[in-house]
């Protein structure tokens, strides 16, 4: 192997799995200066996610019991041009110090170079390629004089002028005088995988502004995060959305021109397009079992004037919410009865899996090369979990209890 041209090395290895990789760091120093080395990291998920063009992989967070809170972690894998077989399913074992009823997660970020951001208790970052889970620490910062938080909501992406992977909440105000929410103003606060701590985000937030919640399909463009909210106009309400920036940390409200009548009949769920150069919207509406669904689309990034309407598409039976986005005519719905579907234009494929209470979320599956670990070990304490066959799937016992 010693002998063999460095470009011919690096090749076979994009093609190997992750955790193979990390066994062949141990083999001999050039492979680990190679498999180590920074544009191979950067590459590698390019190279190796194309090659797996013929199938589909998601990581998806769900609780699929009645009681407790208790939620499955898993990767699930099928075939795009084999509709009869059957899908499968890994479950991600967490470490045993965050595997219990009272851990859970209810929302899921990414993937930003394969590493991906869960909302919960605790927050955490993880690479499941790797094997890779990092609780983040709890943030001390109060909120200002005289007010508490009651919600919050989080964005997560890459600051590629540090490589720094940062996490920001924002955090709406209550005044603890007279229990009353201050609508439309919120606080904000930055966490730092380098320096593993949170600090308070000093840029000003377009206040006053109502936020929706996070979206249930990330959209990170630009290096920015989003969030869908809206802004009361001379007592008539505007959708818009909030973006924060990574790298410069700072806030920007984007205004949308107005794509639905009402927010009592039509959901509005932001997506990542134009491979994540820009934003855009897809609505469609809250009732009816077969739905048609708008697709628009920010043609330019920093022009709030370049919305168009990109395409309309269905009609789509049996869909609820929207949970996920491919581009094209490739969707991820929950449908009423909780389950997980995949559609392709005009094709639905159920997944097989189900989340009780709203609670599945899912997003695409990637392998990646990128570490957690950071500077000084013990203060970056990073554990390691693993995947296991899916003890649900295909259980017909527990599928008759949906």
């Amino acid at each position: 192997m010693e002998l063999l041209p460095r470009e011919l090395v690096s090749n076979v290895f994009s093609r190997l799995p992750a955790k193979v990789l990390l066994l062949c760091k141990c083999v001999c120093k050039s492979w680990l200066d190679l498999i180590s080395d920074s544009h191979f990291v950067t590459n590698y998920p390019l190279v190796y996610n194309n090659l797996r063009s013929q199938e589909e992989h998601l990581l998806v967070i769900r609780r699929p019991f009645f009681s407790g809170l208790k939620t499955y972690i898993s990767v699930l894998s099928w075939n795009v041009n084999d509709p009869k077989e059957l899908v499968s399913s890994n479950v991600l074992n967490p470490p045993y110090e965050h595997n219990s009823d009272y851990k859970y997660w209810t929302e899921i970020m990414g993937p930003c170079n394969g590493i991906y951001f869960l909302e919960g208790n605790p927050n955490v970052l993880m690479n499941p390629s790797l094997g890779q889970f990092k609780a983040l620490p709890e943030s001390h910062f109060t909120s200002p004089h005289g007010t508490y938080s009651f919600t919050d909501y989080a964005g997560f992406g890459f600051d590629p002028t540090t490589n720094d992977y940062k996490v920001v909440v924002i955090k709406d105000l209550w005044l603890k005088e007279t229990d009353e929410r201050q609508l439309g103003y919120w606080t904000a606060e930055l966490y730092s995988l380098n320096s593993n701590s949170w600090g308070k985000v000093d840029s000003a937030l377009p206040l006053p502004i109502e936020v929706w919640g996070s979206s249930r399909v990330y959209t990170y463009a630009n290096n920015c995060c989003h969030w869908w909210g809206f802004v009361e106009e001379s007592g008539v309400s505007e959708d818009v959305v909030l973006a924060f920036d990574m790298v410069n940390e700072s806030f920007r409200k984007i205004k949308v021109p107005r794509i639905r009548d009402s927010s009592d009949e039509k959901f509005a769920t932001l997506a990542p397009f134009e491979e994540s150069a820009s934003i855009g919207v897809v609505v469609y509406p809250v009732r009816g079992t077969e739905k048609y669904f708008d697709v628009w689309v920010m043609r330019d990034y920093w022009n709030e004037g370049s919305w168009v309407k990109l395409c309309s598409v269905g009609p789509v039976p049996v869909i609820y919410k929207l949970v996920g986005f491919y581009g094209g005519n490739r969707f991820l719905w929950k449908d009423n009865n909780e389950r997980l579907v995949f559609y392709d234009s005009e094709n639905t494929r159920d997944l097989q899996v189900y989340g009780k209470y709203d609670s599945i979320r899912a997003a695409k599956y990637t392998e990646s090369l990128v570490s957690l670990h950071r500077g000084n070990e013990f203060s970056h304490k990073c554990l390691s979990c693993t995947l296991v066959p899916d003890p649900l799937l295909h259980d017909s016992e527990y599928l008759i209890s949906f």
